[in-house]
């Protein structure tokens, strides 16, 4: 049992590392699938085509899929600029908040379709067929010689001893697109790593507050989901008892749309005040009547945590 509990600790600690692995591994192993049992390069003209949306588009389909279940995305879209007003700010302010603000969600998207690029530019093949059909590549690889050699180019892919024909001083297909796979994963570490010590850098608050604002978060949406939970679940019973028993309801104190929205905006940072939350700010801003809601402040990338203690819930 203390195992299974030690085990348990160390994977709500490091859920986003695990989170992370294992949306890779599902990518590769998808990738593997579509490489071995779907793709059948062509071995014409249509190599360039047919070999680069395999290899991109799957890529761009992972990336909206990164957004769509993003709890993060949905809470600052939603409601936004609702059809009965128009949006109180700038056309151009407004954009550059919102741009500011989906960054980091754009960094959690790219995981997937970056895993799938690199893995599929180390396996080659849809670089490889790609490549074959490019004609860039195959006037560089066969130039000064005849059109056989560009015909036996666009073969390759669907025989491999024919790269015997390929020129000595250039390197194989397979082995420009692993070349290529090396560097992009090398070139994504390095920016992961450099902006992950520049966002730590540029923090506001220390290590250890740190720590406790992300137990605080924690803690705060499962408080919520259960007081939500206990309060629907008293207002459906009198609305029902009153509709069954044709009684008028009796008060009952709930949140105002106005109240809704201002504790849903996204988190913002002020040096000046010590929230933890918008929730915590609202309740110690005389119900947000005091501040201004969505305004100001700064938006901390380190501090994104507060709005994602929610992602674990479905966000259609």
């Amino acid at each position: 049992m203390d195992k299974l509990r030690g085990a348990m600790d160390f994977c709500i600690r490091h859920q986003t590392v695990l989170g992370y692995s294992i949306v890779s591994l599902l990518t590769a192993a998808s990738e593997w699938i579509f490489s071995s049992v779907v793709f059948k390069c062509p071995c014409n003209s249509m190599n360039m085509l047919y070999g680069s949306v395999f290899l991109i588009v799957p890529a761009f389909i992972l990336l909206l899929l990164g957004y769509m279940v993003n709890a993060r995305t949905w809470r600052l879209l939603t409601g936004s600029c609702p059809l009965q007003k128009r949006c109180s700010s700038s056309p151009w302010r407004t954009c550059t908040r919102y741009c500011n603000m989906l960054m980091p969600v754009t960094a959690r998207a790219s995981v997937a379709p970056l895993t799938w690029i690199a893995v599929a530019l180390l396996r080659a093949s849809f670089y490889e067929c790609a490549a074959s059909g490019n004609s860039l590549i195959k006037n560089l690889m066969c130039k000064d010689k005849e059109q056989e050699c560009h015909e036996l180019l666009v073969k390759i892919p669907c025989n491999e001893k024919l790269s015997k024909s390929v020129p000595d001083e250039f390197l194989s297909l397979q082995a420009q697109s692993q070349l290529i796979g090396w560097l992009l994963i090398a070139s994504i570490m390095t920016v992961a790593l450099i902006s992950t010590c520049v966002i730590h850098c540029r923090s506001p608050v220390s290590y250890l507050q740190l720590k406790f604002w992300k137990i605080y978060s924690k803690k705060e949406w499962e408080l919520f989901e259960t007081k939500a939970e206990e309060h629907a679940a008293r207002l459906a019973e009198i609305n029902i008892n009153c509709f069954f028993e044709a009684t008028d309801p009796a008060p009952f104190q709930t949140p105002s749309n106005e109240d809704w929205q201002k504790i849903s905006f996204l988190y913002t940072f002020n040096s000046q005040e010590q929230y933890y939350s918008m929730i915590h700010k609202f309740v110690n801003t005389n119900r947000g009547n005091s501040v201004t809601f969505g305004e100001g402040d700064q938006c901390v990338p380190i501090l994104g945590f507060v709005d994602e203690a929610s992602a674990g819930e479905s966000v259609f």
